[in-house]
């Protein structure tokens, strides 16, 4: 189901944990971005909603939220979420599509969307999306893919790269991946009533020739000096933003879930939500809340 009739990446049955995560040749970018995200998130708060969660990884980086919410796409995902975190009361599994949340309004003081933005067609409507679910003052830390980076400015400039990385519309370096311009994500966070408190520029060295021949540990801790820079220029593949939900309270914050197909309050936990207002069924399986498809 995508009510708004626009493509989703969905990494159904992928082995993308394993392949570009536990494979060993991800340990700097993952550790540098476990730096940015201590540094950008809050020192405690209630309701944390993760989108794209995946397998789970940065999930155990959130304990100082006292509930998370992992959302993916993909069901097989979020099975890989499971196994690896347990089905704890503290961890609420759900599939859905993130340009129309299955939430009511206001429910989160806290969500990050790491290395997601960038399979979005439509950034400004996920961000809207996001923003409706958080309540007023929470914190949301975003990641996403700056096609202004060092690298493809001196491509470009030596003439080995068609599209500039100083222009401002997104660019589709492959299908559903999309690079952005710093000012154009800037402006889809105010168009979406957040206030960016903090940036910070992540993976600088993101180059395999640098990864082969430097010790890890070397460009982590050259990485962590220089992301704070991101608050001055932003010429790194991958920036974090913290921003605060501004603008108007969204909600009362009461219950859990709507009905994605309409808007309905949905009542129960831990079995098939049926909405009382267009009839749909949506399905809990094996710890799992699917909102992708009535009827699962």
């Amino acid at each position: 189901m995508n009510k708004h009739n626009l493509p989703v990446c969905d990494y159904e049955g992928s082995d993308y944990q394993q392949s570009f995560w536990d494979s060993g040749e991800r340990v700097y970018e993952d550790t540098v971005e476990a730096i940015a995200l201590r540094r950008l998130l809050p020192p405690r708060g209630e309701f944390m909603l993760e989108l794209g969660a995946g397998a789970g990884r940065n999930t155990s980086r959130y304990e100082m939220f006292n509930r998370v919410a992992l959302l993916d796409y993909s069901r097989s995902q979020l099975e890989q979420a499971r196994d690896r975190l347990g089905a704890s009361e503290r961890y609420l599994y759900v599939a859905a599509d993130v340009y129309h949340l299955p939430f009511v309004d206001g429910i989160f003081d806290g969500a990050t969307m790491i290395r997601t933005l960038h399979h979005m067609m439509d950034p400004q409507l996920a961000l809207l999306q996001v923003r409706q679910v958080m309540s007023l003052g929470g914190i949301f830390v975003l990641e996403f893919a700056n096609k202004q980076n060092l690298k493809a400015m001196l491509r470009y400039l030596l003439g080995k790269q068609d599209w500039s990385p100083f222009s401002k519309d997104p660019v589709e370096f492959a299908n559903l991946n999309y690079d952005f311009h710093p000012k154009t994500i800037r402006c889809h966070l105010r168009t979406a009533r957040f206030e960016v408190e903090k940036q910070l520029t992540v993976s600088h060295f993101r180059v395999n020739f640098l990864k082969r021949h430097i010790p890890v540990g070397v460009l982590v801790r050259m990485d962590a000096l220089l992301q704070w820079t991101g608050r001055l220029i932003q010429i790194s593949p991958s920036v974090f933003s913290r921003c605060r939900a501004a603008g108007k309270a969204h909600g009362s914050g009461e219950g859990l879930f709507k009905c994605p197909a309409c808007g309905n309050p949905l009542q129960g936990l831990k079995k098939d939500l049926n909405c009382d207002s267009c009839g749909a069924v949506w399905v809990y399986r094996e710890g799992i809340y699917d909102f992708r498809m009535p009827g699962g």
